[in-house]
């Protein structure tokens, strides 16, 4: 991850049109993913008050409809990886011709698919039509990063400005609009409507949520227009006509237009992750932009950037150490390291202690990797 395609792919640091603010962003988003929402959790477990049951239940995802803070990490994610796509794609074009450009596109985003189905168990799970899980986390990625890609290498702003707007409301015109067998039109309940129909009828393999998925065949398309949203506000930081304060309010009124849009367009269709309904994907990039103004702001016009610096260390590896993650438990290393009777003295904050750290663990091994200039590219 890093201001380069993906956050799946990074650059060195360095590059004289490096927006740091960037890495630092989606090294705090990989932040929650890694560690930091399973801190607020335990810390919660032992913190009885009414403002930290609050912040605590934005580290849980909701239950179907309705937007916590914990459900924006996963489209911040995809955001990033558009507004990454501006800055790599240009330089790879401009370098080795359009054709190069393609082929960078098709070669990362097949690596990154595969590299979702090894994520998920692969080949692991029992032999049979479940043993794939050929939609998820990194396969959305992927099939978002190659369709917004090519958008992006084909069209002008306004051809992709109408390709994500084509992609939203098409996207709610087949959900509030054609007939689901036995249910009706216009049914956005768990298991009643159209995209968790076709999962059921269509989608092959092993699925999240029984017979759907959350990550499932229709709600692709919407999510594509996430990515699309994280490549206009890659344009709007790649533009050489406007001041950093320009493009620091550009990014704060794109933020405010896409939150009231989202909010009013979920009186009609509700903001449901599951469905990564079009209402979500604007209240989602609205948050997303206006993190992103925050971050640079902060990082790369006041230039205050200490604070941010593990989160630049987790963001320029970040697909790294997300599969990393998967493959080795932190957490598990931690107590081999530590003791049962230093344990047994920080009781009944054990638990607490170890996830801290585990996270610190997680933090110092991207670190390292960074400090050694070792940054791993799909």
């Amino acid at each position: 991850m890093q201001h380069s395609e993906l956050s799946a792919v990074n650059s060195a640091p360095g590059e004289s049109d490096r927006i740091e603010s960037i890495d630092a962003l989606r090294g705090f988003d990989m932040f929650w993913i890694v560690g930091g929402a399973s801190l607020v959790t335990r810390l919660h477990k032992i913190t009885h008050n009414e403002i930290f049951d609050v912040v605590a239940n934005q580290f849980t995802h909701v239950s179907w409809e309705g937007c916590h803070f914990y459900d924006i990490i996963f489209p911040l994610f995809v955001f990033l990886m558009g507004t990454s796509t501006v800055f790599s794609l240009r330089k790879v074009v401009a370098r080795d011709g359009l054709g190069a450009g393609y082929r960078r596109l098709l070669v990362r985003a097949i690596v990154i698919y595969l590299l979702g189905l090894f994520y998920y168990g692969g080949m692991s799970r029992d032999a049979g039509p479940e043993m794939f899980r050929y939609v998820g986390v990194l396969q959305r990625i992927a099939i978002c990063y190659l369709a917004g890609g090519v958008l992006f290498l084909n069209c002008r702003f306004r051809g992709l400005l109408i390709s994500c707007a084509g992609l939203l409301i098409g996207y709610w015109i087949l959900m509030a609009f054609v007939a689901v067998p036995g249910m009706g039109v216009g049914n956005f309940s768990e298991g009643k409507n159209l995209a968790n129909y076709l999962d059921q009828r269509f989608l092959p393999g092993y699925k999240w949520d029984g017979h759907w998925d959350p990550e499932g065949l229709l709600s692709t398309l919407p999510a594509i227009g996430t990515g699309l949203c994280g490549i206009f506000a890659g344009l709007l930081l790649h533009r050489v006509d406007l001041t950093p304060k320009q493009k620091f309010f550009g990014l704060v009124l794109a933020g405010t237009i896409c939150l009231l849009t989202g909010w009013l367009w979920s009186l009609q269709f509700p903001i449901v992750k599951k469905l990564w309904t079009s209402s979500f994907v604007l209240v989602t990039a609205g948050w997303s932009y206006w993190f992103l103004a925050v971050f640079y702001l902060t990082i790369d016009i006041w230039r205050v950037r200490v604070w941010a610096q593990p989160f630049v260390w987790l963001g320029m590896n970040a697909i790294a150490i997300y599969m990393l993650t998967n493959l080795v438990s932190f957490r598990q290393v931690v107590r081999r390291m530590v003791h049962e009777p230093v344990l047994e003295i920080v009781a009944p904050y054990d638990d607490l202690f170890v996830s801290s750290l585990a996270l610190s663990l997680t933090i110092a091994v991207c670190y390292i990797l960074y400090r050694q200039r070792i940054f791993i590219r799909v």
